[in-house]
C-alpha cells in the first residue's frame, strides 16, 4: 500500500521518501507462490494500469476469475458470471508479493522518489515537522507522514490516533495446494457454523484453500503433517475441490480494527493502518488501494490549486480532511456488510439457516440487484 501511494504521489512530481521493512526477492517462475495471496478487484485493476504497473504484474503471473460462487446449502447457491455484466472477468487473484514487486519496480525508476529498503523507525517526531530517525541512523525530514505500516502501526500509535475494535472469534488457514486439473476460473466459498471454506485460482495448476475456524481447531490442523491434513481438509471442504497436493501452509488471527482518525495534523493514515476487516470476501486489500487513489487525488486537487492561486499549502489537517471524509464512511459500510455476513452465517440454530438458504436462493434470482451486488464488489 505505501508503495502503491508513494507513487502516486511522486507521479504529481512530489519528493516522496519510501521506507520499506521488507524486500521481496526479485521474481523468478521457478519461486513456490505466496501463502499471501489477494483477490484484486476490477476498480483495483484499473488504478494499477494508471500508476502504470499493471504490465508488469501481468508479465509474472496471475489469475483471472470469472466465476464467483457462494453456498451454504449446495441447493442454495448463488452463482456470479463476468458475462452477466458484460466483463471479460470479474477480479484477478494475485499474490502479495508479486504486487510489491511490480511497486518496488516502477519506484525505483523515479528520481523523486527516494528509497530506504529493509529499515524500520527508530524513532518518530511529528510536530512541527516530521522527523524520521531509522534503524541505520539516517534521518528524514518532511511536511506529511503517511502511515502504511499495517495494523500494528507505528505511525499511528506515534500520532495518539485510537482505535476501536476487536478479535474475532476464528482465526484462518492460508494452506498453497497444486490440483490435479488445470488453472481454474472460478472462486468460491461454502459457508458453515464454524467459518467459511474457500478456493481461490491461482497460476497454472496452483491454488489456495482457506479454512475459517475456531482457534483451537487450527492450532490442531498446523499441528499436522501434509498427508493428514490432506485427509482433514477432503473430510471437511466441498465435492467441489479437486485432487490435490499441498504445498505449504500458514494462519493468522483474524480482527476488525478502525481507526478513530485517518488525518490528525500532518499525519494521514491509510490501508490496514486505517482499517482492518473480516477478509471474508477479499476486500481488504482493495479498500485499501481505495484509499491511495483518494489520497492521491487530494493531494492533486490541492496543489492545483495553490498553481492556479500561488498560495501555500497551508495546515496540512485541514485540506486532507477531504480524503477522510471520502474514505471513512466507505470503509466503514464494507466493514459492517462484512461483520453482518460473518454473525449471519455463524449461527447454527434451524431457523436461521433456513433463513440464509432462502436468502442465498434468492439472491441467485435477484436480477438487477444481483448485478448491483457484484458491481460493487468489482469496485464500480
Amino acid at each position: 500500500m505505501g508503495s502503491a501511494c508513494a507513487l502516486g504521489l511522486a507521479q504529481l512530481g512530489l519528493s516522496v521518501a519510501l521506507i520499506e521493512r521488507y524486500k521481496p526477492a526479485a521474481y523468478s517462475p521457478e519461486q513456490a507462490p505466496d501463502l499471501r495471496v489477494s483477490a484484486i478487484s476490477y476498480n483495483s485493476e484499473h488504478y494499477f494500469q494508471e500508476l502504470g504497473v499493471w504490465s508488469d504484474i501481468e508479465q509474472m503471473r496471475l489469475c483471472p476469475y470469472r466465476r464467483l460462487s457462494v453456498w451454504e446449502n449446495p441447493k442454495a447457491r448463488t452463482d456470479f458470471n463476468c458475462v452477466d455484466i458484460g466483463v471479460s472477468h470479474l477480479g484477478h487473484i494475485v499474490e502479495n508479493r508479486i504486487i510489491q514487486l511490480a511497486l518496488h519496480n516502477a519506484c525505483s525508476k523515479l528520481p523523486n522518489i527516494h528509497c530506504f529498503w529493509q529499515q524500520d523507525i527508530q524513532s518518530l517526531e511529528l510536530q512541527p515537522w516530521v522527523k524520521v530517525v531509522l534503524t541505520n541512523q539516517q534521518i528524514i525530514e518532511a511536511k506529511i507522514i503517511i502511515g502504511a505500516d499495517g495494523l500494528n502501526s507505528q505511525v499511528r500509535l506515534s500520532a495518539n490516533i485510537g482505535v476501536q475494535g476487536w478479535q474475532y472469534t476464528q482465526h484462518a488457514m492460508g494452506i498453497n495446494i497444486k490440483i490435479a486439473a488445470e488453472q481454474q476460473d472460478i472462486t468460491w466459498q461454502q459457508f458453515t457454523a464454524q467459518g467459511p471454506l474457500a478456493f481461490l485460482p491461482l497460476y497454472g495448476q496452483h491454488a489456495a484453500l482457506v479454512w475459517y475456524n475456531h482457534p483451537n481447531k487450527i492450532n490442531q490442523l498446523k499441528s499436522l503433517s501434509n498427508a493428514q491434513l490432506k485427509q482433514q481438509i477432503i473430510a471437511h471442504f466441498p465435492p467441489d475441490l479437486m485432487d490435490f497436493e499441498i504445498i505449504d501452509f500458514a494462519s493468522f488471527p483474524l480482527t476488525r480494527m478502525h481507526a478513530n482518525q485517518y488525518v490528525k495534523n500532518n499525519v494521514v493514515l491509510i490501508g490496514d493502518a486505517a482499517h482492518s476487516i473480516n477478509p471474508l470476501a477479499g476486500q481488504g486489500v482493495n479498500l485499501g488501494f481505495k484509499d491511495v487513489e483518494a489520497l492521491v487525488e487530494v493531494f492533486a486537487k490541492q496543489f492545483e490549486k495553490i498553481k492556479n492561486t500561488q498560495q501555500t499549502a497551508g495546515q496540512s489537517g485541514a485540506w486532507l480532511q477531504e480524503y477522510e471524509k471520502r474514505r471513512r464512511a466507505d470503509n466503514l459500510l464494507m466493514m459492517s456488510v462484512m461483520d453482518s455476513l460473518y454473525m449471519a452465517f455463524g449461527n447454527d440454530l434451524a431457523p436461521i439457516k433456513l433463513l440464509r438458504n432462502i436468502g442465498l436462493t434468492l439472491a441467485d434470482r435477484a436480477g438487477p440487484l444481483k448485478t448491483k451486488a457484484m458491481k460493487y464488489a468489482m469496485g464500480f
